[in-house]
């Protein structure tokens, strides 16, 4: 069945399509989740969290397409919030060992240790945008909804990050 079907049905109230839409990018969800909130038990609870209120507010959702998009924010928010609750500050990390966030498996975990380190010299919102861009493959539009900022802000955290990477670190190109 396509997304486009199971979103209609879900608007319509039938939990079994939207649990059908959530299990399709479970994965995606959990590293999403487990980026901010550090452990599996809060990042799980976070995905519960964000089905119930996929749940009640899926009639909100206008265009089918947009669905994961507008899940993420939801499960983003739901992190921000929980953290908030909770008065932890804490700063984007890498996922634990075994279940990187990086797709790559020529980086080796001394390298993604390296880049942690490296992003720690950035401020929290280029850390941010660098990390759902590159770590979670969000396009520009998601990590603007998801950080509730223009899709220019989004731009420029993660372009203004990566030149302050170069200036620290070198890597000149010669574009």
């Amino acid at each position: 069945m396509g997304k486009g079907l199971l979103v209609k049905k879900a608007k319509k109230g039938d939990k079994e399509a939207l649990l059908q839409l959530v299990m399709a990018e479970k994965d995606a969800y959990y590293r999403l989740a487990f980026t901010y909130m550090k452990n599996e038990h809060d990042a799980m609870d976070a995905m519960e969290d964000m089905i119930l209120t996929l749940y009640e507010k899926i009639d909100q959702l206008n265009k089918a397409g947009a669905f994961y998009s507008w899940s993420k924010t939801i499960l983003v928010n739901i992190c921000k919030s929980m953290l908030k609750k909770d008065k932890k500050v804490i700063l984007l990390e890498s996922t634990p060992e075994g279940q990187s966030c990086y797709q790559a498996p020529f980086i080796s975990s001394e390298q993604r240790l390296d880049i942690q380190q490296m992003l720690r010299h950035l401020n929290e919102n280029q850390r941010e945008a660098i990390q759902l861009k590159y770590y979670h493959d969000l396009d520009y539009k998601t990590i603007a909804d998801v950080t509730d900022v223009s899709i220019g802000t989004a731009k420029s955290r993660v372009f203004e990050g990566l030149k302050k990477l170069r200036e620290l670190f070198g890597g000149d190109r010669d574009d």
